[in-house]
């Protein structure tokens, strides 16, 4: 590793004045800004609606549960870039979508690329891939409750609401947040796939970069810094979250 180290650091190709040139370059903080929001927003909307997911595959109408297992079969069999490809072309498919209210005028039609442009694309795949995900690890957090603290509820007379959102929620965190941690940090490099739908994330505006002055190493070591940066700093935060989540859990 320290020759590793010693050899990068001496090694001219990696041209490391160049790197901290275009470290605080406007146009790879832009990317950055880009990558840190549409990361919490694709957590945010595959954790909310992966619990509904979650709660389908765990519900005892076989209807139901049969659904959210296909979803959940389908997003996993089949990789984030060909359903960010997928999405990206739904155009091809579906040249135009009506918005409306069915029997209610007047409707609007529109061409589906406006509609679902690239921004849009990879918010939709990214989104749709990462519910299946979150809705596999959540529901591994539902079954660890012990099945006697829902009995024990109803017995109580509590309706099967009030368990699920007082008592197997609360108690299933402990076991997300470990999950939820990862699934974030996934996300943020996950981000980096939508480069092939040029959307400007990090990675794009180094490439940007890079096919204007062909310093192809130096950018991808730009990119990977920050990319570093803010994995620790969620590390970081994913450490506090479990001991916090721990030491609650202990003390009842």
């Amino acid at each position: 590793m320290l020759w590793f180290v010693r050899a990068s650091a001496a090694n001219p190709a990696f041209d490391w004045p160049l790197v901290g040139q275009y470290l605080f370059n406007p146009r790879i903080l832009q990317g950055l800004w880009t990558t840190l929001w549409l990361t919490l927003l694709v957590t945010l909307l595959s954790v909310v609606l992966g619990l509904g997911i979650a709660v389908m595959r765990l519900s005892e109408n076989p209807v139901l549960s049969s659904l959210a297992w296909g979803y959940i079969w389908l997003f996993r069999a089949t990789p984030m870039l060909v359903q960010l490809l997928f999405w990206f072309n739904i155009g091809y498919l579906v040249p135009t979508l009506t918005l409306g209210w069915p029997g209610l005028t007047p409707s609007v039609t529109l061409p589906t690329n406006e509609l679902i442009n690239a921004l849009g694309a990879a918010i939709l795949g990214l989104t749709l891939h990462g519910m299946a995900y979150a809705a596999e690890f959540i529901r591994g957090g539902l079954l660890g409750v012990p099945q006697g603290q829902r009995e024990a509820a109803t017995m109580l007379g509590l309706r099967r609401r009030q368990i699920f959102l007082k008592i197997t929620l609360p108690q299933s965190l402990r076991s997300i947040i470990p999950a939820l941690g990862n699934f974030l940090i996934d996300n943020l490099k996950g981000t980096s796939m939508i480069s092939v739908v040029a959307v400007t994330e990090l990675l794009y505006s180094a490439q940007l970069i890079y096919n204007s002055n062909y310093k192809v190493i130096p950018l991808l070591l730009v990119a990977t810094f920050w990319y570093v940066v803010v994995t620790s700093l969620l590390s970081v935060l994913q450490s506090w979250s479990e001991r916090y989540y721990g030491r609650s859990y202990h003390r009842r």
